[in-house]
């Protein structure tokens, strides 16, 4: 039976920084602790205690366990560093009956963040869980990054692991992640494949090595190497690592069960070994947009009220919800943050340097400010809605001179904001008399918008198959760019080539063809004419997932900054309603497939940051994109800590899609999650304002 760990932290004067959440005075008289095994202490094992930051870590004490696994750290005092904490245990014997003597491969991990609690455990959980929220940082025994992303990336390890115990952390038992993703089962099935290697079970070791050898590269020589590994290519020898668990622990004859410290445990081989927690509350409900801010809370736009009877023709919009880097709530449950004129926030949010939080409306047909601090709202009580000449509200961006753009998919017009000034804002793209006021500025339910490094301004047109550019400094010289059909999300890399994600994709039938113009074309006439603009927008909801469902398809275009086109790029015909796209920090691509509940990584224009042999275009992730806790999604966005976060939309559409639902689920059309992928991107600046950036 395990036993609790006691670690006994004595400091002086710990001072944080909103901002760095850094260490500005650590000092301490000692550690006690134990490293652990499969339930099974290890003595002889070298615990050293680092400080990590930008840099090379800086080592602040060390020791080695005594035979029961504790062992006792003198540190010295008067510190003033910043960073984060992290404890690893290097070598030693696992004291069991069947010990063959010091195991060197056993190398183990736990990342206490900027304050150590005051016991911990160090094991095969804890490594798990700190390898991988802190994969991008992590070389070796050596941690180092970003702060901010750092400090994400320690914030999540209680999340997964309790430091004190070793056990598990409180989110991975809650509802939503205990028995709705199989992350549980995931996390406690790479412990006990570890702990195999750690406790010397014949030839674990190299079996265990040989299967966690990363593409083109070194075997690995110890545990934490091998779940670093894993952490970085969860896709590769997904179901040859899965089957070691048989030939580690197979099942005992006449027994149903493994012989194993951890359970539940997967049943079944992983498409790909990633890690994802959900997060719900502050009034997250049906979510369309979301953004990360310079902190690394997570704000999103819930198109529904949280409890509301909402369908597609009857909308209780919400507000904005705001999360904190390790998925806690911070705003209010019900509502988010309310005011300043937003009623279903849209797919429009973007945060400015300054602090402002930018919102767009689709019922409230509006633009809203909130400050980004508190949450309450600068714009007035009906925001900016141009005397009511706006109509649903959809993409909106900061450039980097900080002007805001944004779209009116209604009307089919883009609004600029000079240097966010409300009162020196136009409407362009409108038409009188048949033809658009600015010149060839023609937009056709314009959804998503970008900037690139030309200063052009990039635009989605979700009612065609098209992309208009513009120079920002004169919306007349715009250009269409065809793509593939209703194009949503875009992005653009650090070369400047844009990348779109279409929903519907580029058909290859001519039944979809036929189906396509009769949803886009004949379906405007004197029928939609008496509609009014709520019944009308209904409609091209239920349409545009008519076709998805019943020709499911999806793809990328990528467009040279010449305007030449790469692609369609498909995952191998993987996508289904390719919604949002954002890039990492390695030019690599994030896709988000509204309809087959996944994400997908493509490999992007720098195909030297890409696994060996691939090329731009091709699919880094698995046939089925990386999955867990997804529903019918919207979009994708990447952080500081090379977290993906992934917003959930849609739950039960048979109730959303219905004029009067079923009582048992009509407040079920709203789904209530994010899901985080952690560590699978290279991390970037935040906010995002322009293209991409590294961090």
């Amino acid at each position: 039976m395990k036993q609790p760990i006691m670690l006994t932290l004595k400091c002086v004067a710990l001072t944080f920084s909103a901002a760095l959440m850094s260490v500005s005075a650590f000092a301490a008289d000692r550690i006690e602790g134990r490293v652990e095994a499969n339930g099974a202490p290890i003595s002889g094992a070298d615990v050293t205690l680092w400080l990590a930051g930008q840099g090379t870590p800086q080592k602040l004490a060390e020791a080695k366990t005594n035979d029961d696994g504790s062992y006792d750290l003198a540190l010295a005092s008067g510190r003033d560093d910043a960073g984060v904490l992290y404890l690893i245990a290097a070598g030693g014997e696992v004291k069991l009956t069947s010990s063959k003597g010091p195991n060197p491969a056993i190398t183990l991990m736990a990342t206490l963040g900027t304050k150590p609690p005051e016991r911990v455990t160090i094991n095969e959980l804890t490594t798990v869980a700190s390898a991988w929220t802190s994969a991008q940082f992590l070389n070796g025994t050596t941690l180092s990054g970003n702060k901010l992303g750092l400090q994400i990336a320690a914030g999540n390890v209680p999340n997964l692991v309790n430091l004190e115990t070793g056990g598990l952390g409180p989110v991975i038992m809650d509802p939503l992640n205990s028995s709705q993703t199989t992350t549980l089962a995931k996390l406690n099935t790479l412990g006990i494949l570890l702990s195999a290697c750690v406790t010397d079970i014949p030839d674990a070791c190299n079996k265990l090595f040989e299967v966690t050898t990363p593409p083109g590269g070194v075997a690995p020589t110890n545990t934490l190497s091998a779940a670093q590994n894993i952490a970085r290519y969860p896709w590769h020898q997904a179901d040859k690592l899965f089957g070691l668990l048989d030939e580690f622990y197979p099942v005992p004859a006449g027994k149903r069960w493994r012989e194993v410290a951890l359970i539940p445990y997967l049943n079944f081989a992983p498409s790909a070994w990633t890690l994802s927690l959900v997060y719900s509350g502050g009034g997250y409900s049906g979510v369309g947009g979301t953004a990360i801010d310079g902190e690394g809370n997570m704000w999103a736009n819930d198109n529904f009220l949280v409890g509301s009877q909402t369908t597609i023709f009857a909308w209780v919009g919400g507000g904005v919800s705001k999360f904190a880097p390790n998925g806690k709530p911070l705003s209010p449950m019900i509502t988010g943050f309310l005011g300043g004129g937003v009623d279903s926030a849209g797919w429009g949010i973007a945060i400015s340097a300054d602090d402002k939080v930018w919102v767009t409306s689709i019922i409230g047909r509006t633009i809203s400010v909130f400050d980004r601090k508190t949450g309450q709202p600068l714009s007035p009580e009906n925001g900016y809605n141009f005397d009511g000449k706006l109509g649903q509200m959809q993409g909106i961006i900061i450039t980097p001179n900080g002007d805001v753009w944004t779209l009116d998919n209604e009307h089919s017009q883009v609004v600029h904001l000079p240097q966010g000034d409300a009162l020196k804002g136009r409407i362009l793209g409108q038409i009188v008399d048949g033809k658009p006021v600015d010149g060839t500025l023609k937009v056709k339910k314009p959804f998503s918008l970008a900037i690139d490094q030309q200063d052009r301004i990039w635009v989605t047109n979700s009612g065609s198959n098209t992309v208009t550019r513009f120079p920002a400094s004169d919306p007349s010289n715009a250009v269409e760019i065809e793509v593939g059909y209703s194009p949503h999300g875009i992005a653009i890399d650090s070369k400047g080539n844009a990348w779109v994600a279409n929903s519907i994709g580029h058909p290859g039938i001519m039944e979809k063809l036929a189906f396509i113009k009769e949803k886009f074309t004949a379906k405007i006439n004197s029928l939609e004419d008496s509609m009014s603009s709520d019944e009308r927008a209904a409609k091209e909801w239920i349409d545009l997932w008519d076709i998805s469902d019943k020709y499911p398809g999806g793809d990328v275009s990528m467009i040279r900054p010449d305007g030449t086109i790469l692609g369609p790029f498909n995952a191998g015909k993987s996508m289904n309603g390719a919604w949002g796209i954002a890039i990492d920090g390695n030019d690599n691509v994030w896709v988000s497939n509204s309809m087959s509940h996944s994400i997908t990584q493509l490999c992007g224009v720098r195909t030297e940051t890409c696994p060996p042999e691939f090329a731009t275009g091709d699919p880094i992730s698995p046939t089925s994109g990386y999955i867990g806790g997804l529903q019918t999604i919207t979009g994708v966005i990447l952080d500081a800590a090379g977290n993906a976060w992934v917003a959930n939309s849609w739950d039960q559409t048979n109730a959303g899609f219905s004029q009067v639902p079923d009582e048992a689920l009509s407040t079920r059309f709203a789904a209530n999650s994010a899901v985080v992928f952690f560590g699978l991107a290279k991390p970037v600046r935040t906010p995002l304002i322009g293209p991409a950036e590294a961090q």
